[in-house]
């Protein structure tokens, strides 16, 4: 017969994995309402990047990052809250073992938000400098060439090995990193969102390249992540992607240039 513990590790790993498929569901459904809405209107959405942004406008740019990077991140960090969920319990919290988890994720996104914030600062300055299509894609080749040689060398800086290596290591991370108590574990949250933007954060800019609602550069990205911290062979994986993003930026500013 199976002890205590592991049946409710069982049912509350259920539990985490059920809601995380939720709201993972939820976040890609309006992303995709949101590109469908997009590619219906395109007349109106031209004629508003002509105009000048105001609050609504730079709110509704950061709900719209912050929603992609649930839609995007949600998946690859899916081993590690999990894992956080049962470390937490085998450490003795049986008393609503899902709030810590909860604090966890929280601290985890509250990271990406803030990227989000400064993503959508990028995007409204991109749009004061007419530099921002009706497709959300930069205008000028010569910056986007740029953008994809910076992701690509990025792939290949110890800093980016770092952040990689905590990452792809759920109980490792967990174990240097454990702390007790509502705000230790939030901070731990914190901690591991700060390596994964560390991670990914020049990967996401891409998204000004290839169309910030374009949804198949979101499945690709996503599925590379997933690939990038599951493989055994995570470094190669990285190396190979940071040298086609090079050769994909030199060849458009070579165009460019032409």
């Amino acid at each position: 017969m199976k002890s205590k513990l592991e049946s409710l590790l069982q049912k509350e790993q259920l539990i985490a994995f059920s809601c995380i498929a939720l709201v993972m569901l939820i976040s890609w459904a309006y992303m995709l309402h949101m590109a469908w809405g997009m590619s219906g209107v395109g007349a109106e959405i031209s004629l508003a990047c002509l105009m000048r942004w105001g609050p609504e406008d730079i709110l509704h740019s950061f709900m719209m990052w912050a929603i992609m990077m649930v839609a995007m991140m949600f998946p690859s960090a899916t081993p590690m809250i999990l894992m956080f969920n049962i470390v937490n319990q085998q450490q003795g919290e049986t008393q609503r073992p899902l709030l810590p988890t909860g604090l966890f994720v929280l601290g985890y996104f509250l990271v990406w938000t803030a990227y989000s914030a400064l993503a959508a600062i990028a995007q409204w300055g991109l749009h004061i400098a007419a530099l921002l299509s009706h497709n959300l894609i930069i205008t000028n080749p010569l910056i986007g060439g740029v953008l994809l040689v910076a992701a690509g060398v990025f792939q290949w800086t110890p800093f980016r090995d770092a952040c990689m290596l905590k990452c792809r290591s759920p109980l490792g991370f967990l174990m240097a990193e454990w702390r007790e108590g509502r705000l230790g574990t939030l901070i731990m949250g914190l901690k591991h969102g700060l390596n994964c933007v560390g991670c990914c954060w020049l990967l996401m800019l891409l998204s000004f390249v290839l169309g910030i609602m374009n949804m198949v550069w979101m499945v690709i990205l996503t599925i590379f992540m997933l690939v990038e911290k599951a493989s055994p062979k995570s470094q190669w994986v990285s190396r190979t992607a940071g040298l086609v993003l090079v050769a994909w930026g030199l060849w458009i500013a070579a165009e460019t240039m032409r």
